[in-house]
């Protein structure tokens, strides 16, 4: 169990050009349907940024397509899992590091990783281009891409309900900031922390650069999000998953909405699996406040000028920064 709240938001699953069909007591009905869950979502995203999400319609075969095509991945030699290394996928951004690879909070996580985003023909554009995908497992690139544009979809009805949420029109952001988002995806494998350090993160306190991360977790947990009432960890809960806001929600509604650190530490003696999805601005939106919104973020961190793609490779390159150097 968690104290996060768990939200349905199958209501926010139909679009409002297909509810226009409806007859009005059925517009009404369902009108008033979203309205609920969005008013949970905000108060969530009030609270400590983070609920679960169910009702989602995710196949569940997709996340176990993806779960087995990652534990094949990782279970393949050092030397094999290089051959998609990070370094060969230059600007773009993708591929496979090694455990200590990535730095959070100026450290190395335990962690090892494959990064994804938008399938695209090479360009000009870092962060964008084509993924690197292993030869010895052929049925992860289907599994991944699949994925990618499921959880768009899910992604775009729950920044609905957080339109809603804030008093705007459901398609408020699938107008403007998300017209074309950038869509960045993970998947990590965490080895069993040591027992006797308990300085050892496979993730470090941090929060998330974009709008919003929708987490698959397996079975094994480790989440932890600093709430206003302290840590409490976020375990798996079936057929769900995690939702965060992040930095630019935060910056849009002047910290009313809550970026909120979180770390991991797997604490289960397994190896872990996690697959984070990351919905974020365009990559040449920028991101000023909302009309209404006032005030600023709670640790003041996020207060920048440009878009939002700039914003973004001014992260990336602290996370990775001798690749950054290559670039």
């Amino acid at each position: 169990m968690s104290e996060l709240p768990v939200i349905d938001v199958s209501p926010l699953l139909t679009s409002g050009r297909a509810a226009s069909d409806r007859a009005a007591a059925d517009r009404a009905a369902a009108d008033l349907a979203k309205r609920v869950v969005a008013e949970a979502i905000g108060e969530a995203c009030r609270d400590s940024g983070f609920f679960y999400v169910s009702g989602h319609g995710v196949p569940p075969e997709l996340p176990r397509r993806l779960d087995a095509a990652g534990r094949r991945f990782f279970a393949l030699p050092e030397a094999v899992k290089a051959e998609i290394s990070m370094e060969r996928g230059g600007k773009a951004w993708r591929g496979f590091f090694p455990v200590g690879g990535e730095l959070t909070s100026g450290r190395p996580d335990l962690k090892e990783g494959i990064y994804f985003g938008a399938e695209e023909p090479p360009g000009p554009l870092p962060l964008h281009g084509p993924n690197l995908f292993p030869a010895q497992v052929p049925e992860l690139r289907d599994a991944v891409l699949d994925y990618l544009g499921t959880m768009t979809a899910l992604a775009q009805a729950v920044m609905s309900g957080i339109a809603l949420s804030l008093g705007l029109d459901e398609d408020y952001f699938r107008s403007g900031y998300t017209a074309q988002p950038t869509v960045l995806f993970r998947i990590f494998h965490y080895p069993p922390a040591p027992p006797d350090d308990p300085d050892t993160w496979g993730v470090g306190e941090h929060t998330d650069y974009g709008l919003l991360t929708l987490l698959l977790q397996d079975a094994n947990g480790g989440l932890q999000v600093r709430t206003p009432r302290g840590w409490t960890e976020a375990p798996p809960l079936e057929n769900t998953f995690v939702c965060n806001i992040g930095d630019m929600l935060d910056k849009l509604t002047g910290g009313h909405y809550r970026s909120t650190p979180h770390r991991v530490r797997n604490r289960s003696g397994n190896e872990r699996l996690s697959f984070p999805f990351f919905f974020d601005p365009g990559w040449d939106s920028e991101v000023p406040p909302l009309p209404y919104a006032s005030g600023h973020r709670w640790d003041g961190q996020v207060d920048f000028t440009g878009t939002y793609g700039e914003y973004l490779l001014s992260k990336v390159s602290k996370v990775f920064p001798r690749l950054f150097e290559r670039l």
